[in-house]
C-alpha cells in the first residue's frame, strides 16, 4: 500500500515515570499480550508498507533492534533503522525520512506509543488516506472525541461539508484547549483529535518543506544517498549509524514539530475521520486499564484497590486507592519510586518538572 512507513520512536518517557524514562520511553514498555507499544506499531507498519523506516535516538537503538528482531526473516529485510544523532522534534525526523526515501513514493507516518485496533479497520482507513494523498495532499488521521480532552490538539473541519467517504477538508488546527474549550470541541461534530499520524507523497512533501520550512529541510537536502558501508546489521536488522553528514544536518535543522512546520501551514490538507479504535495512554490509570495488573511480589494487609508495579518485594497496609511504582536500581539505573492516589496521576508531569528544577535529571 505504501512505499515507506515511518515510525518515529523518540520520546522522553515522563508520563509513565518511573517505569518509563529517557532511557526506556513508554513505547518500549509492555502493552498488550506482553508486546511493547513499539512492537505493535511495527506490526501495523509491516502490514502496510514495502519498507519500514524507524527513526530513534542512540540510546534507544538496542530496544528498537530487540523488538524488530522478533519478526520473521522476510519482515526484518523490510526494516531499516536510522540512528538520530540529536533529538530535535518531529519535523527534522520527517525531513530526514523523506530525503532517505529519495523523495519519491508514498509515505505514512506512524507513532510508536499508541494502541490501535483492529488492524483490518486501520488498514482500510490507511487505504482511504493513501487515495486522498495521491492527489498531492497531506492527509491526517482524525479521531472522533469520546470526551473533552485538554491533552490533545484538535482538527476543525468545515461546518457545511458533507462527505460519505470520511475524507474531509481541514479548516484549522487548534492548540490543546483549556477545559471549557475542550467541552465545546467535544460537543461539536466538526472537531476531531489530532492523532499525530500523516500520509503524503514524498515528492509533494519535499516541495512543502522547501516552501514552508526551508530551515528544517535544507540541511537534509545536502545528504548523499546512504552507502552500504554506512549501515551495520544487528540481529538481522539494518541500522544506519554512520550516514555521512547526518549529524551536521540535524545540528543545522530547526527543532520544530511537524504540525507547526508543515501541517498548520499546508494549503492542501485533508483528514480521514477514522473508524479504528485509538488510545493514547497518557497516565498510569489509562495504562492499568489497558495493560492490566503486574505480577509483582506484593503483600497486602487491609489494602484495597491498589496497584503495584515494583521490581522488588513491596508491602501495603491500611491504605486504599494507591498506585505504587518502584524501580530499585538493581539493573544499574538510578533508583526511584512513585506513590500517588488514583485519580491524581495527571500530576506526575508536575513531579517531573520539580525533578528537573532540582537538577535530578539522572532519574528521568
Amino acid at each position: 500500500m505504501f512505499d515507506n512507513c515511518l515510525i518515529m520512536a523518540g520520546g522522553s518517557g515522563t508520563r509513565l515515570w518511573p517505569a518509563s524514562s529517557s532511557r526506556l520511553p513508554k513505547q518500549f514498555l509492555p502493552a498488550m499480550e506482553g508486546k511493547s507499544f513499539f512492537f505493535l506499531s511495527l506490526e501495523r507498519a509491516l502490514a502496510l508498507g514495502e519498507r519500514v523506516i524507524v527513526i530513534a535516538g542512540k540510546k534507544h537503538i538496542n530496544h528498537v533492534v530487540s523488538d524488530a528482531a522478533k519478526f520473521s526473516a522476510a519482515d526484518k529485510k523490510k526494516i531499516v533503522v536510522i540512528e538520530e544523532p540529536i533529538a530535535k522534534n518531529t519535523a527534522p525526523a520527517v525531513a530526514c525520512a523523506v530525503v532517505f526515501a529519495k523523495k519519491s513514493g508514498s509515505m505514512i507516518v506512524l507513532t510508536s506509543d499508541h494502541i490501535i485496533e483492529p488492524l483490518k479497520v486501520f488498514k482500510k482507513d490507511a487505504e482511504a488516506a493513501a487515495k486522498a494523498a495521491a492527489d498531492d495532499k497531506l492527509v491526517i488521521f482524525g479521531i472522533t472525541p469520546s470526551r473533552p480532552e485538554t491533552g490533545y490538539g484538535y482538527i476543525e473541519t468545515p461546518p457545511n461539508e458533507k462527505n460519505k467517504s470520511n475524507i474531509y477538508n481541514v479548516k484549522a488546527f487548534r492548540e490543546k484547549p483549556d477545559s471549557a474549550t475542550a467541552k465545546k470541541y467535544a460537543a461539536n461534530k466538526h472537531f476531531f483529535w489530532n492523532s499525530g499520524m500523516f500520509v503524503f507523497n514524498t515528492a509533494f512533501m519535499a516541495e512543502q518543506f522547501k516552501t514552508l520550512s526551508p530551515d528544517v529541510f535544507k540541511p537534509f537536502e545536502k545528504l548523499n544517498a546512504a552507502e552500504k558501508t554506512e549501515f551495520t546489521v544487528s540481529k538481522g536488522i539494518k541500522v544506519l549509524k554512520n550516514w555521512n553528514g547526518l549529524e551536521n544536518a540535524y545540528k543545522k535543522s530547526a527543532g520544530i514539530s511537524f504540525d507547526y512546520a508543515i501541517a498548520e501551514k499546508c494549503k492542501k490538507t485533508a483528514m480521514v475521520a477514522v473508524n479504528f479504535n485509538w488510545i493514547d495512554i497518557g497516565n498510569w490509570e489509562e495504562y492499568i486499564k489497558i495493560c492490566g495488573e503486574k505480577n509483582s511480589d506484593v503483600f497486602k494487609a487491609d489494602a484495597n484497590n491498589c496497584y503495584v508495579d515494583s521490581d522488588i518485594p513491596a508491602a501495603l497496609a491500611g491504605v486504599d486507592d494507591l498506585i505504587v511504582v518502584i524501580r530499585s536500581g538493581k539493573n544499574g539505573e538510578p533508583a526511584s519510586a512513585l506513590i500517588t492516589k488514583k485519580g491524581q496521576t495527571h500530576k506526575v508531569k508536575d513531579i517531573v518538572e520539580q525533578i528537573k528544577i532540582a537538577g535530578k535529571n539522572e532519574i528521568l
